[in-house]
């Protein structure tokens, strides 16, 4: 049986490769400070800075899931997204884009033997 740890990791690596293939440029992963982490920091193809949250969930059934991975992202998470992310913008301050700035997205996974549904939710600060 996997672990809590072992799902989020396969989530954010599931989530990195869909990054790329999209156009993104991956710029780190899973950056903390005393109060938070931020999963996937990377620049958009529009050179957008961009602070991901990568929310999974697993099962055998997507129809049967009992909890949808962006109902994981509750009012406290976000908040310390936010302060995270604005923190890391300053300290990569020359990644941001001045005409597009940063933003933080939220990445929902859900994952079955069969198939990986990735929902890509922009902007939701």
């Amino acid at each position: 049986m996997n672990t809590r740890s072992e799902t989020g990791k396969l989530g954010e690596d599931m989530a990195t490769g869909y990054l790329i293939r999209k156009g993104y440029k991956i710029i780190e992963r899973n950056h903390r400070e005393k109060w938070g982490e931020i999963d996937i920091v990377a620049k958009s193809p529009d050179e957008t800075l961009v602070f991901f949250e990568v929310k999974t969930s697993k099962g055998d059934d997507v129809d049967k899931l009992l909890v949808n991975p962006e109902d994981q992202m509750t009012k406290a998470k976000m908040i310390k997204l936010k302060r995270t992310a604005a923190l890391r913008a300053v300290q990569l301050d020359e990644e941001v884009n001045q005409e597009v700035g940063w933003r933080i997205d939220l990445l929902a996974l859900t994952i079955t033997p069969k198939d990986c549904v990735i929902k890509h939710y922009q902007n939701i600060s």
